[in-house]
């Protein structure tokens, strides 16, 4: 009886951390599960059942919205093919490419994108694996995506010739541009990183702080299970490690209010970036996009940027 009661909890435990993992790594539910603050009653516990689930991510609009016409790419990946959008500029200083994050699709970045065009670069707008026009449904918080972006790099390296290539990412997107320069051997000449999270095990554990749950050990558990459900071992990706490796120019950029990638985190990022480097703090801004919180800041951070790091 002892016996029973000490595996039987541990099994359940760890079932509810499998399905979690899954819903939180695969695009497979016909409508989003609200987000978890909003959350109340019976729909709360059946999310502490089944995981928070999104929809694949489809791309609901295209840079004609913005005012941007644009050529649609597709590059080829070892399992499938990545879709890209590139709007071209008039003499471009430069091009970025520019990676959305977890439960989006290159749709998402149109704003940075116009803002870009707007600073005279070119831009390259991708979809990871898993959703918009890209194939599969599984997402990875990073890790498989990092290879996407050096991918990605490596398309726009050999599509515009001696043209200086910049990388921009949001939340996960930042994760994998990490990734793949600590990786995948990919060598932007600058990077733009907004809400990088520090190590995928604490942002999972802030995620079901947000629920009112304990961090330990329900995150260790879903970081385990998500980590077999893919084949790799999930508790090794970490962002913060990953900056060692990137020697170039870099802008890191969060929300002092997100709760997602605490500023505390963001600025571990940053410093451990291997050239130099540059932290900026958004103050009335949470896990978004900083461009929406501010628009005339981020575009004077971001020119600024820009135009040192460019002949």
């Amino acid at each position: 009886m002892l016996a029973l009661a000490v595996i039987v909890p541990f099994v359940l435990l760890n079932a509810l951390a499998y399905l979690h993992a899954r819903a939180f790594t695969r695009y497979a539910a016909p409508s989003a599960t609200a987000r978890p603050p909003s959350l109340t009653g019976w729909k709360k516990l059946g999310v502490l059942v089944t995981g928070v689930t999104l929809p694949r991510p489809e791309n609901s609009t295209t840079p004609t919205a913005v005012g941007l016409t644009y050529a649609t790419h597709t590059i080829p990946v070892p399992d499938g093919t990545l879709e890209a959008w590139h709007v071209a500029a008039d003499s471009p200083r430069a091009l970025v490419i520019l990676f959305h994050g977890r439960g989006g699709c290159k749709c998402a970045v149109l704003n940075e994108a116009a803002a870009f065009h707007q600073l005279g670069c070119d831009t390259l707008l991708v979809d990871f694996r898993g959703g918009g026009g890209s194939s599969g449904s599984d997402c990875t918080l990073g890790v498989r995506e990092g290879h996407d972006v050096a991918v990605a790099l490596s398309f726009a390296h050999e599509q515009w010739r001696g043209r200086r290539v910049f990388l921009y990412g949001q939340s996960m997107g930042s994760a994998a541009i990490l990734r793949a320069v600590a990786h995948h051997g990919a060598a932007p000449d600058a990077v733009i990183l907004e809400c990088p999270f520090d190590r995928l095990l604490t942002t999972v554990g802030h995620r079901f702080e947000a629920m009112g749950l304990p961090a330990f050990p329900l995150a260790r558990l879903l970081v385990f299970w998500g980590g077999v459900q893919h084949g790799f071992n999930a508790f090794a990706h970490n962002p913060v490690e990953d900056a060692a490796a990137v020697t170039c120019p870099g802008l890191v950029l969060n929300g002092a209010h997100d709760a997602w990638v605490h500023a505390t985190e963001a600025e571990a990022v940053c410093a451990g970036l291997g050239g130099p480097r540059r932290f900026e703090l958004f103050e009335e801004a949470g896990h978004q996009p900083c461009l929406s919180a501010d628009p005339e800041r981020w575009t004077r951070l971001v020119g600024e940027f820009l135009t040192k790091h460019l002949p």
